[in-house]
C-alpha cells in the first residue's frame, strides 16, 4: 500500500522519508507485510530467476527478490528513491542494480525476464496498457508478470477519494482498480491471467489490521468483497506478438 505523501507546491512527493514512517506505524508494517505475501505467493519460486521490478520505490521488493535467490533488477524514475533503495541493498548486503527508467518505455530488451513484478505503479502512469505491453515484451515466453494494485471498492480508497475532494494531489490522479478492469487490461495486452486475488479486507486503523490479519488470506482466498489491495499473475504465452 502506498506511503503517505508531501506536497511540495509542485505536485504529489512519494519520498523515501514517507515510506520509511510509513513502515514505522502499525498498520503500515502489518499492510505491506500482508500485500507482499501475496505478490511473492503469487510469484512464486524465484531462485535463480531474472526479475525486474518496474516502479521499484525504495527497493523492498525488489531486495525480498534477491533475498529469495532472484537475479533481481529494480526500475524507477525517481533519483531519490533510488538513492534510498541503492543505500537498503547495499546495507542489506545483496547489490541489487536500480536503473532509472519508466514503465511505458523500459530501457531492457525483449524477453530479459522470468518474472516481471508491478506493485502500486499502474495506478499512477499515464498509460496503464502501454505500460503492461511493455512489461509483456521484455518477459521470456512462459514468463510471469504479477501486478499488485490499489483496488477500487473499499474503505482505503474511500477516505483516498475524500484527501482528493480535499486536494491531495496524490490521489487525485490516482486510478484505482476493480478486479474486471485488472483482468481486461492485461488480457489485451494477449497475457493470459491465472489468478487475481484480494487482499486488506479490513479498515485504515491499525487496531482493525492487528484483528483481522489473521482472516485476510482466507477473504483474499474466497474472493471477498472489499479488498483495498488486488494481486494478479499472468503468464506470457508462447510467440505472443506484443504489437
Amino acid at each position: 500500500m502506498r506511503a503517505p505523501t508531501r506536497d511540495s507546491g509542485k505536485g504529489p512527493e512519494i519520498t523515501p522519508e514517507a515510506y520509511a514512517a510509513w513502515r514505522a506505524t502499525t498498520i503500515g508494517r502489518v499492510t505491506e507485510e500482508t500485500e507482499a505475501d501475496l505478490v511473492f505467493e503469487l510469484a512464486g519460486s524465484l531462485r535463480g530467476l531474472r526479475v525486474l521490478d518496474v516502479g521499484a520505490g525504495d527497493g523492498c521488493y525488489a531486495i525480498a527478490a534477491r533475498d529469495r535467490g532472484a537475479r533481481a533488477v529494480g526500475l524507477e524514475p525517481d533519483e531519490r528513491m533510488l538513492a534510498a533503495a541503492r543505500t537498503r541493498s547495499s546495507a542489506c548486503g545483496l547489490g541489487v542494480p536500480f536503473v532509472r527508467g519508466r514503465g511505458e518505455a523500459i530501457p531492457f530488451p525483449d524477453v530479459s525476464f522470468d518474472v516481471v513484478l508491478a506493485v502500486t505503479t499502474l495506478c499512477f502512469v499515464a498509460d496503464a496498457e502501454e505500460s503492461v505491453r511493455e512489461m509483456a515484451r521484455v518477459l521470456i515466453p512462459g514468463g510471469r508478470l504479477v501486478i499488485g494494485e490499489l483496488g477500487r471498492w473499499n474503505a482505503w480508497a474511500a477516505v483516498r477519494r475524500i484527501g482528493a475532494w480535499r486536494g491531495d494531489r496524490t490521489w487525485r490522479q490516482a486510478r484505482f482498480w476493480s478486479r474486471h478492469a485488472l483482468r481486461d487490461l492485461v488480457e489485451r495486452v494477449g497475457l493470459r491471467v491465472e489468478a487475481l486475488r484480494g487482499a486488506i479486507h479490513y479498515p485504515p486503523l491499525a487496531f482493525a489490521a492487528r484483528a483481522l490479519r489473521p482472516a485476510d488470506r482466507l477473504l483474499g482466498r474466497l474472493h471477498a468483497p472489499g479488498a483495498a489491495f488486488l494481486a494478479l499473475s499472468a503468464e506470457k504465452i508462447g510467440g505472443l506478438d506484443e504489437r
